[in-house]
């Protein structure tokens, strides 16, 4: 068991859950895909920053993967400033669709499937549904992961 992370869509934040005065536990999945979502991964050499001065991100526990170029998050940060356009869209879901790969590599997932889209104007949002090896399905959806310029 993991602690759980609860999305909190009026904030479009991730925190902590608290059962009583504990932690409040979960098995993992969406906790899992909370943290590769919302956690930034270094961003690559050609991509263009939102602001070039706070550099490429990208979190320090990643220096010490066993595993060559293994990285924890994704790079929806980077999209953070952009224009409502629709490169933007298949970037998101690009991005998204990277960040949530593994689970499926690493045989949780039989299969991971985003959609990127406005829910307003300029406001980005998520749906994802991971199917389990066991068949069943997560199914989350983020109508706020921030607002970009219209």
């Amino acid at each position: 068991m993991d602690a759980r992370i609860t999305w909190d869509a009026t904030a479009a934040s991730g925190d902590l859950s608290l059962d009583g005065a504990l932690l409040a536990q979960d098995d993992g999945l969406q906790t899992a895909v909370l943290i590769s979502l919302f956690t930034a991964a270094r961003a690559a050499a050609d991509d263009p920053l939102p602001d070039p001065v706070a550099g490429r991100g990208g979190w320090w526990g990643d220096a010490l993967t066993d595993i060559e170029g293994d990285q924890t998050g994704s790079r929806l940060w980077l999209l953070t400033r952009a224009k409502a356009t629709a490169d933007v869209l298949v970037r998101a879901r690009e991005y998204a669709a990277a960040a949530l790969a593994w689970l499926v590599t690493d045989g949780i997932a039989t299969t991971v499937d985003v959609l990127a889209e406005w829910t307003a104007p300029g406001v980005l949002g998520l749906q994802i549904a991971i199917t389990r090896t066991t068949g069943t399905t997560l199914a989350m959806r983020f109508d706020r992961l921030w607002a970009g310029s219209v």
